[in-house]
């Protein structure tokens, strides 16, 4: 199974897919810019590139879990496999929203700004605000169960997928070799599946071109410039998270925070532009693999990274729940803020397969909490966008770390194969004898 990907050859730099997307991200900043009306019309670009990725997802990650899980044969590491991969979520999960809140209470961007919640026009956020009312912790589990064994993939959601795939995988390894004709369709299922991405990556470039040129040409040149103090001081935040902690989780695992990022240049370029993380999973799945780490394992963290491990979602939770505080004269003391941080624990959880997603979950968190204005999320929904560079670029990250640490907690990541792609030059040394060019 492999992805085709777009390979430098006799076109050189021309011919990298990160390079293409860049240049496309490029043409529609400045379009939007020049042109904002013909910018604005790009639209349709972006959003039919996300539609073909997300109509990939779910078959994706059905295929990659039912073979992995039942590739396993031991049940009890499928149990065991979750159990860690929660833990894991949870503690990276607390740091992120403790850096978050502390940093915003250092910083104090919102300090100042003096606004008035009885002056904020409400229309623009009703949707959200209402949407947010829907959502309950009950609700939430609830939707993890789909109405019928078809629906998990016509609703295009990714918990209710991952829970039809781990019941079909472990029922799968249940019935032994009567299970053999069903995986070798598995298998020559997922490589067309990846083979259909590979070919709906050539269409990446377009699909950034008319997700900025629609931002740009939408909020105009000035949104990339007000609340600015806000925008610089979550992507100094959310610089520091990956430096300090993914970093230092990445070094326990032997591989390179750096060397990890030039591996995953093109997806981190697919999701600046299109400021989904949806769009580069198909790919995710297959790059870690290459990494060395057991189908099951990537097969299993990755889609349960997308709800439970969303490092820059909370990232951006917090410090804009703060800001806002800060913006509207709400004083919160120290038992407000650790009841912040309670009530995000589960909130953050749902953050995923909501529509307006972090928005959503913080106006929900907001009306939880009772003690920040709801209506004040008002003040961020022009910027929203732009914050959103930050943590779905976070989010991707921590779930590459995620699979990493896993995999080696489990004992199935392949060290040799880690070490030649993104080794430390610790581990190059130990597990290839040889010092790193």
């Amino acid at each position: 199974m492999t992805v085709v990907e777009k390979r430098p050859g006799r076109f050189g730099i021309l011919g990298q897919l990160w390079f293409q997307v860049l240049a496309g991200t490029v043409i529609g900043v400045v379009l939007g810019w020049l042109q904002p009306d013909i910018g604005s019309a790009m639209k349709p670009f972006g959003d039919a590139f996300i539609k073909l990725i997300r109509m990939m997802i779910g078959p994706i990650i059905f295929v990659t879990v039912v073979h992995g899980i039942a590739g396993m044969r031991d049940m009890r590491s499928v149990g065991r496999l979750a159990l860690k991969s929660l833990v894991y979520f949870e503690v990276i999960t607390i740091l992120a929203l403790i850096i978050g809140l502390v940093a915003v209470d250092l910083w104090q961007p919102g300090a100042g700004m003096n606004i008035d919640p009885a002056t904020i026009d409400m229309a623009s956020i009703q949707g959200y605000v209402h949407t947010a009312h829907d959502q309950s912790i009950v609700s939430y589990i609830m939707a993890i169960i789909p109405n019928t064994l078809v629906s998990a993939f016509t609703e295009a959601h990714v918990l209710q997928v991952l829970f039809v795939a781990v019941l079909f995988g472990v029922a799968l390894a249940a019935v032994g070799e009567r299970g053999e004709p069903v995986m070798k369709v598995i298998e020559a299922t997922s490589s067309a599946l990846f083979k259909i991405i590979g070919y709906i990556m050539y269409f990446a470039p377009i699909g950034a071109f008319g997700a900025i040129a629609f931002t740009v040409g939408q909020f105009g040149a000035g949104s990339l410039l007000s609340l600015g103090e806000l925008i610089i001081e979550f992507f100094v935040v959310c610089g520091v998270f990956t430096v300090l902690v993914l970093g230092s989780v990445c070094w326990w695992t032997g591989a390179s925070l750096w060397r990890l990022l030039g591996y995953l240049r093109d997806e981190i370029v697919i999701v600046a532009a299109t400021t989904s993380t949806e769009t580069v999973l198909p790919r995710l799945i297959e790059k870690m693999k290459k990494l060395g780490c057991e189908e099951g394992v990537v097969g299993f963290v990755i889609p349960a990274g997308y709800s439970f491990n969303l490092d820059g979602t909370c990232l951006y939770l917090t410090t804009v729940a703060l800001f806002l505080a800060q913006a509207t004269n709400t004083e919160l003391t120290v038992w407000h803020q650790l009841g912040l941080i309670a009530v995000l624990l589960l909130t953050s959880k749902g953050a995923a397969g909501v529509a307006g997603a972090a928005f959503v979950v913080l106006a929900a968190t907001l009306g939880t909490t009772g003690t920040i204005p709801v209506a004040s999320i008002a003040l961020i929904l022009g910027i929203h966008r732009i914050l959103a560079e930050g943590l779905t670029f976070v989010n991707l990250i921590g779930n590459a770390v995620a699979v990493l640490v896993i995999a080696k907690w489990e004992g199935k990541l392949d060290e040799t194969v880690l070490a030649e792609q993104i080794g430390t030059r610790r581990l190059r040394r130990r597990v290839l004898g040889v010092q790193p060019v």
